[in-house]
């Protein structure tokens, strides 16, 4: 029976990172390839649709981790409030981490493939994976589906803007301000 290798998860796990930090189309196939500790021709073995296969996997990938750790960081808060906060602190720490260069999992393919439906799909299934991490998180806490669903577009737009901000101007001041704006906007909001 064949040994059935890790090449595949170690590719995507790597073009997630590079994806991340540098965007899709400043990735090339020699550099997937290399980063991944793949051999030559693994690649289109492993991922018959190319690059475009590989980056729609690495998306979902990014996505599902980051929906975990939500999840995990939600589930710890003791308030809404300082649930959210903490969220957007886990997203700092790991931007100063990278010395900003890697913010948010997925937004900097999700703004280089709007000619990829694929790839596009896959960020656009991230995005609503973690909208409804954190609709459903709201709910628990006493949100109506409608008012939650409403706050869970906003802060993740406010999240996601302040990431941009931070990373380009390599200082984590907007996401403080956006962890404020949100913890006030929630303690108003909820019941």
């Amino acid at each position: 029976m064949a040994r059935r290798t890790d090449t595949r998860q170690r590719m995507i796990a790597s073009a997630a990172e590079l994806f991340r930090a540098q965007g899709y189309h400043a990735t090339g196939l020699n550099q997937l390839i290399s980063e991944g500790g793949a051999p030559k021709g693994s690649l289109y073995f492993h991922f018959p649709g190319g690059k475009e296969q590989l980056a729609a996997e690495a998306v979902a990938y990014s996505s599902r981790s980051m929906a975990d750790l939500m999840r995990e960081v939600l589930a710890s808060a003791p308030d809404p409030g300082a649930a959210l906060a903490a969220v957007v602190e886990a997203l700092g720490r790991n931007l100063a981490a990278t010395d900003f260069r890697c913010g948010c999992p997925i937004a900097t393919v999700a703004l280089d493939t709007s000619d990829s439906d694929v790839v596009r799909q896959a960020c656009t299934d991230g995005y609503e994976s973690w909208h409804a991490v954190i609709t459903e998180y709201l709910t628990e806490q006493g949100l109506d589906l409608a008012t939650a669903t409403t706050l869970s577009t906003v802060g993740l737009s406010a999240i996601e803007g302040a990431l941009l901000l931070a990373k380009t101007q390599r200082d984590l001041a907007p996401l403080h301000a956006v962890a404020d704006h949100l913890r006030t906007t929630l303690e108003r909001e909820l019941p």
